[in-house]
């Protein structure tokens, strides 16, 4: 059986549902505060529209993802400079080690703990040192 709706047509009814199940899922992230200029992917994220929920300043708009960013990993909701701090629950986490466009995943490539002087020797994507010099290892 051929269904339409909007100009789509589709042969199946799984399949119109499926994307029915997408557009209802849109990509999320959570603002805890509203003074974080980042906020925390709900799900595997791919570069597009992000709604941001949680924590209201009134002045945040939905962010664009650049790129895909894993649930659980930040994105950036502001324009944030080399050497500005990075909020997250209201309070600073770290700083920008470089220019960081809105939208840009936050992570170790880009971000410096100001506490712990080994997050630039993490891996990025697995978190294992990568420093051989370290009693850690």
């Amino acid at each position: 059986m051929l269904h339409a709706c909007m100009g789509t047509e589709w042969t199946s009814t799984s399949e119109r549902l499926t994307l029915d199940h997408r557009a209802m899922r849109a990509q999320a992230a959570f603002k805890i505060h509203p003074a974080d200029n980042v906020a925390t992917l709900i799900d595997d994220g791919q570069p597009g529209p992000v709604r941001i929920i949680g924590a209201s300043d009134g002045a945040t708009s939905p962010a664009h993802a650049r790129e895909p960013i894993s649930r659980g990993h930040k994105i950036a909701l502001v324009e944030i400079p080399a050497g500005a701090p990075i909020i997250k629950f209201g309070v600073r986490i770290g700083h920008a080690i470089e220019p960081i466009s809105p939208g840009a995943w936050v992570h170790l490539h880009n971000l410096a703990s100001d506490l712990d002087a080994r997050s630039q020797t993490l891996d990025v994507h697995t978190g294992a040192p990568t420093d051989t010099n370290s009693s850690y290892v």
